[in-house]
């Protein structure tokens, strides 16, 4: 059947709908990958986002067993310009239109996917609408996704444990992918996930050697309550913040985040750490960023710097043992440069919080 995708602006466009038909909100985006789209419509940072893939074909190596990162979908909606209807790779089990199907993932393909990203490079990341009947649409009926607080959505409800090692890390689950924990297991690391309203106490009742700040979804003032607890944590502990962590980190300590117009999501977006002048290749999904004039007096300072833009991609602490990044290290999808934050990580921790140098 016909789908429609509506946007703020009032520009409207058409194509075929696969899968839930019922009408959809959301923020839309847009994702530069050439790959990926499996650890994309289960990433839990895309909570309340339509996703739109700027490579004009998806699908063509299906769907396999190993590359969710949550247990079912998260985004709102798919939108492609041309879907393979086959998987072609030896791990597909499923072609990603079955897979859309079968978890009510809406998936509008034939859409003119190249002048929507013109639009939300124009206006910003903007609400829009997925509809069969573009003329019953209402943005009135809409809240922006800036001002929803998803992060519980997304969360676990309850205690989850992952490994053995010589390190006890617990994560602090504000939409976290199962990469991070596999790496975090990988370095020889036992891992803690507890819900993010989870307070110090009880934290402090399970003896972590280190803390580490998840990637989630929304805007990360939407979770003021949890500040107190964010630097209560990361002052008693070694603390890594990986996206929204590194966001929160910021908050928690006096610093301040901003919306960018149209975000950074996609693979090969370039990083330099400031201190070895080494540049990475990284994996990033984020809407807000860390604002370098607010950052004086919090004793937070600016480590990590995107090429493109020049906005800060991670902090340390000039006391604490504090690392934020807000790229992503777990490197799925691709590409892997700077998987070896997790080491860095793991030096802090065996070091007692002395500082790293990857």
């Amino acid at each position: 059947m016909k789908g429609y995708v509506v946007l703020e602006t009032g520009e409207v466009f058409e194509g075929t709908l696969v899968g839930e038909n019922q009408e959809v909100h959301g923020e839309i985006v847009f994702f530069t990958g050439m790959t990926g789209y499996q650890e994309v419509l289960s990433d839990p940072s895309f909570k309340g986002q339509m996703v739109v893939f700027t490579y004009p074909l998806i699908g063509n190596y299906g769907i396999n067993e190993g590359d969710f990162e949550s247990i079912k979908p998260q985004a709102s909606a798919l939108i492609v310009s041309e879907l393979s209807e086959g998987g072609y790779h030896y791990e597909s089990y499923t072609p990603l239109a079955k897979c859309c199907e079968s978890n009510d993932l809406p998936l509008l393909i034939g859409v003119d996917t190249r002048a929507i990203v013109k639009r939300i490079r124009e206006h910003g990341d903007m609400r829009a609408i997925l509809t069969t009947n573009p003329e019953s649409v209402n943005f009135d009926a809409t809240i922006p996704l800036g001002e929803q607080e998803v992060v519980s959505a997304v969360s676990v409800k309850t205690m989850e444990q992952f490994g053995e090692g010589s390190h006890h890390v617990v994560l602090v689950d504000f939409g976290y992918k199962k990469s991070i924990v596999d790496s975090l297991v990988l370095a020889g690391c036992k891992v803690t996930v507890v819900p993010h309203d989870t307070d110090f106490s009880e934290i402090e009742k399970l003896h972590p050697n280190g803390i580490l700040l998840s990637n989630g979804p929304g805007n990360p003032k939407q979770l003021e309550e949890i500040l107190p607890t964010v630097k209560q944590l990361a002052s008693a502990y070694p603390t890594l913040g990986i996206c929204l962590g590194h966001q929160l980190l910021a908050l928690a300590f006096g610093a301040d985040t901003q919306k960018l117009r149209f975000g950074h999501r996609g693979a090969n977006q370039p990083v330099i750490d400031k201190e070895t002048n080494r540049v990475y290749m990284t994996s990033q999904n984020h809407s807000y960023v860390v604002k370098e004039d607010s950052l004086e007096g919090t004793g937070l300072s600016p480590r990590f710097f995107n090429i493109n833009d020049g906005s800060i991609e991670g902090l340390h602490h000039e006391t604490h043992p504090i690392l934020s990044i807000q790229f992503h290290p777990e490197a799925h999808p691709g590409p892997s440069d700077s998987e070896q934050m997790f080491k860095l990580f793991v030096e802090m921790l065996s070091n007692k919080g002395e500082k790293a140098y990857a």
